[in-house]
């Protein structure tokens, strides 16, 4: 269970890629107030994070309403992650998400900060994944899924000071070893539900 924990926690938190957003962050909330900075990203963490909620709670019914399988979406999941991963090995010039307008008047709402940057496509796979594997109880994906939030919170509350002390080119750093550590992950998803699915071809074909 604590293997299942841990694996879960740093999948999550590689996907949201909290230190991969922090230019973002920063270039959406540098027409922002200073004295409201703090409260935008607390706002945009808390929706991104009830988002992430209620497709975990509830991702199972979306699945079947969808008629979705486990194994379809262990596959998607696997390429959706793969292709996340490879933009942060390596870095495309409008960011991992593709262009978005990073300033939308003074102060951003729901996006681009809460979608895509944290609760994006990838993430709401991911917690969809747990909801229908559930390897572990669904209050300890809760927690797994607080504590990711909760590091959000640190590193983006300090987003600011973290580009100005450590600069871009470690930042990338930062981004390109959680890619790589995602890539693995990714394909390791992606073998797992082709080999779920070769598997049931016998069953399939009689």
């Amino acid at each position: 269970m604590t293997h299942n924990f841990f694996q879960s926690f740093i999948l999550l938190l590689l996907v949201t890629d909290p230190f991969g957003n922090v230019p973002l962050f920063v270039s959406a909330l540098r027409r922002v107030e200073p004295h409201r900075r703090a409260k935008v990203i607390l706002r945009e963490c808390a929706i991104a994070f009830i988002i992430l909620l209620l497709f975990m709670l509830f991702g199972r019914y979306f699945m079947q309403a969808l008629q979705l399988s486990e194994i379809s979406l262990r596959i998607g999941g696997g390429v959706i992650l793969f292709l996340i991963a490879l933009r942060m090995v390596f870095p495309q010039a409008d960011g991992i998400f593709g262009h978005i307008d990073s300033v939308l008047d003074n102060e951003p709402f729901i996006v681009p900060l809460a979608i895509p940057a944290l609760a994006g496509p990838s993430a709401l796979v991911t917690v969809l994944l747990f909801s229908s594997q559930a390897k572990m109880a669904m209050g300890y994906y809760l927690i797994v899924l607080s504590l990711v939030a909760l590091c959000w919170l640190v590193i983006l509350l300090s987003a600011d000071r973290l580009q100005r002390v450590l600069g871009a080119r470690v930042i990338t750093a930062f981004e390109r070893l959680m890619g790589l550590l995602l890539t693995a992950m990714a394909i390791e998803m992606l073998l797992a539900g082709l080999s779920i699915y070769l598997a049931t071809l016998p069953v399939l074909l009689n």
